[in-house]
């Protein structure tokens, strides 16, 4: 059923319970006047030990866009020592048509400062670094705005209602990318943080072990930790209400979609913007109900539905009720439900086009460090310009799918992800719509043959 109430977009006006142009920067006054900081406070009377449990019962996965349940990778971490301990918060956001986390950003980003605090409260760290994208100049400034505005009000510093963390004063944050793809990951986040080059890292060891500055780290993402407060403030049981949650008699290993998710919507749709709904949802509903349907009328080929890397869902698909939920990727032949940024592509879009501006994006944010990534992504790239240029073969098809499947973290043959978000992006968008691709290499072979004829 439909949203009643939004949860993380309570303060932001967002369609249908509000406007795009009432949208102001909410404030550290404005804030506490709407249950801001409560979360914090009533954690501040429980052992760090139950926020954990808390966030673990809740059963809150990730926003980021591999979904690993949150609580579990707190629980992660190795026992206090006199060292310090880190808190990265992912605000990259490059995933291509993906823009959600910028909302919160911008307008409500007391909220997610909270989720901050409350992470470092329960995993006893006492550093966090805030790394956002390059380009979110305006989203910077207003984030900049509110740690200050955090630190006037003691939620870190030398004064902070936190007490001290590990011996240290609480503190906070803001280091800005310089637009690199890879720095999403994890690991390579972190490699950009400490002024390195954005290569991912072997692991193990994993970041909650060995990650900033060889430190135990937690990195989360900005949608992740702007739910928390909510978690804490009203408990698990209330947070397992909202969203599709596991099907029943399921067996715990079926991922648990509880919550809502914040969903973008853009490309060949009447209303882009970003909303929010329960997990679950179907596709076509938040096409139709938020996006207010295609533009123009005009049919609808296929979706992005989490971002390039999670691969397509044709139009014959959403129609048989796609739905928007952590289980995606096993139903409908896709890697996973990603950001749950959603790209809408009519029906006079070329496939073979697209498969190769994907294909050119991932060969251009590889990191260059991994071979199969590295030679893949352009072998991808070669050919799937070859065959949208008209000298392709069958056999080109082949081989395409065959390179695809052969990269990949997943195959064991790449240190990060990238790689496997180029292949299952370039593999479903041929294996679904292989006729397009068949129809562009027979009539190159037609023009050849006529050639060879005169």
């Amino acid at each position: 059923m439909p949203l009643d109430q939004p949860l993380l977009f309570k303060r932001i006006p967002t369609p249908p319970w509000g406007d795009f142009a009432d949208r102001k920067y909410i404030g550290y006054d404005d804030y506490v006047k709407q249950d801001g900081y409560a979360a914090l406070d009533q954690a501040l009377e429980q052992e760090p030990k139950d926020i954990i449990e808390t966030v673990k019962a809740a059963e809150l996965r990730g926003r980021g866009g591999a979904g690993f349940p949150a609580g579990m990778k707190w629980s992660f971490l190795p026992p206090l020592d006199d060292g310090p301990r880190y808190l990265c918060i992912n605000a990259d956001e490059s995933e291509p048509a993906t823009f959600k986390d910028q909302i919160l950003i911008q307008y409500d980003p007391h909220s997610v400062i909270e989720g901050i605090a409350l992470c470092m409260l329960a995993c006893q760290l006492d550093t966090a670094y805030f790394y956002i994208r390059g380009e979110y100049h305006h989203h910077r400034d207003a984030f900049e705005k509110a740690i200050q505005e955090a630190y006037d009000n003691n939620v870190f510093g030398p004064n902070s209602r936190m007490g001290k963390i590990n011996g240290r004063e609480p503190r906070l944050f803001l280091h800005r990318g310089a637009g690199a793809y890879i720095c999403g990951e994890e690991t390579g986040l972190i490699e950009s943080l400490e002024g390195k080059r954005g290569w991912p890292r072997i692991k193990p060891p994993f970041p909650a072990v060995a990650g900033a500055f060889a430190r135990p780290t937690i990195i989360n993402n900005v949608e992740t930790l702007a739910n928390v407060p909510y978690i804490v403030l009203n408990g698990a049981d209330w947070w397992k209400s909202h969203g599709k949650g596991r099907p029943e008699g399921a067996p715990p290993q079926v991922p648990a979609s509880f919550g809502t998710k914040l969903i973008g919507i853009s490309g060949s749709v009447n209303r882009p913007g970003v909303y929010e709904d329960h997990l679950g949802v179907k596709l076509t509903d938040v096409i139709e109900q938020y996006g207010q349907g295609a533009i123009s009328g005009r049919p609808t080929k296929a979706y992005f539905h989490g971002g390039i890397s999670m691969g397509v869902v044709s139009q014959e698909e959403a129609e048989q009720g796609v739905e928007l939920d952590f289980d995606i990727g096993k139903k409908w032949a896709n890697l996973g439900l990603g950001t749950a940024c959603i790209t809408v592509i009519p029906e006079d879009v070329s496939m073979v086009a697209m498969a190769r501006n994907c294909a050119h994006f991932y060969s251009h944010e590889s990191c260059g460090q991994c071979t199969h990534c590295r030679e893949g992504s352009k072998w991808l790239y070669k050919l799937l310009s070859r065959i949208e240029a008209g000298d392709g073969e069958m056999k080109d098809l082949d081989l395409l799918l065959e390179l695809a499947a052969s990269m990949g973290s997943m195959p064991g043959n790449n240190i990060c992800g990238l790689s496997d978000g180029a292949n299952w992006a370039i593999r479903t968008i041929v294996n679904k719509f292989w006729s397009e691709f068949e129809a562009k290499v027979s009539k190159s072979r037609q023009v050849s043959l006529a050639v060879v004829g005169t």
